[in-house]
């Protein structure tokens, strides 16, 4: 509670950090916030590309509208861990003129990202439109689980960023780690065709249940299946693919946040 009163304390700042990068981002790009719908669209082409080469189950739904759905958490994951990691190093004349709580950085860059994601839901809109796909009343899980994806966006946020000030290959190194992540994640492929090779073919014998309780401690297996559940098929996420991931979450989250504060006490002469 300490920590939320003296945050909403500086939410005018935040606010404020949130409009800059903003208008840094996309000032002189010619196609503004376009750059945010572009790169799920080209992405989403690319899967189709593949998919119809190498084949992948979707049960039914259109491969694009599927992949689509599974690119909008990932990437608002991906962009928001990317700001966050680089926020602090990337203001550093602020941190060594005045005191305020430096993990606004992290939190800023995360929420910067829902402009861009808010815009993505238009496209899937359209997308629903032409596949005639029609939302249910379970898209009120929507939120939810956008929230939770920017809880896990902050954990990797706060640690990385800390990390980052010290260290700097931390921020060279992170695309590369986020783009090995995301062929762990059901992105390209639905966590359906995991769970089927694992827990109904047993593919790895028996060391298959297992396999697939690891891969789910990734959170972003659970956000971008409970999306595509409640977005298209009108189901609710399934629990049982999410609790690993949010129990990874809850575990991590004060650890990460105190691991910041401990770091944060030499950002000023580091940076």
């Amino acid at each position: 509670m300490a920590v939320m009163r003296e945050l909403l304390a500086y939410r005018e700042l935040m606010v404020t950090l949130a409009w800059k990068n903003i208008l840094v981002r996309y000032k002189q790009a010619y196609l503004g916030l376009s750059w945010a719908v572009l790169k799920p669209l080209l992405m989403m082409l690319i899967f189709s590309v593949v998919k119809a080469f190498v084949g992948i189950e979707t049960g039914g739904m259109p491969y694009p509208i599927l992949a689509f759905a599974a690119l909008m958490p990932w990437i608002f994951f991906q962009e928001s861990a990317s700001e966050g990691v680089n926020s602090v190093v990337g203001n550093a004349s602020l941190i060594r003129k005045i005191y305020f709580p430096r993990e606004i950085f992290p939190i800023t860059a995360t929420l910067t990202k829902l402009a861009e994601l808010f815009i993505s839901f238009f496209i899937l809109a359209g997308l629903m439109i032409f596949y005639q796909v029609a939302p249910t009343w379970q898209v009120v899980w929507v939120p939810l689980i956008i929230f939770y994806t920017l809880i896990v966006s902050l954990v990797f946020s706060l640690v990385g960023s800390a990390i980052n000030v010290y260290y700097r290959d931390v921020g060279v190194a992170i695309p590369v780690l986020l783009q090995i992540a995301m062929y762990i994640s059901p992105v390209i492929y639905p966590l359906a065709l995991v769970q089927s090779r694992l827990l109904e073919d047993q593919a790895a014998g028996s060391l298959s249940e297992m396999l697939y309780f690891i891969y789910t401690l990734n959170p972003l297996a659970g956000i971008i299946d409970a999306f595509q559940r409640t977005m298209l098929y009108g189901q609710s996420p399934d629990l049982s693919s999410l609790w690993p991931g949010m129990l990874v979450t809850v575990v991590l989250l004060p650890i990460s946040y105190r691991f910041f504060k401990a770091a944060e006490t030499r950002f000023a002469d580091v940076i």
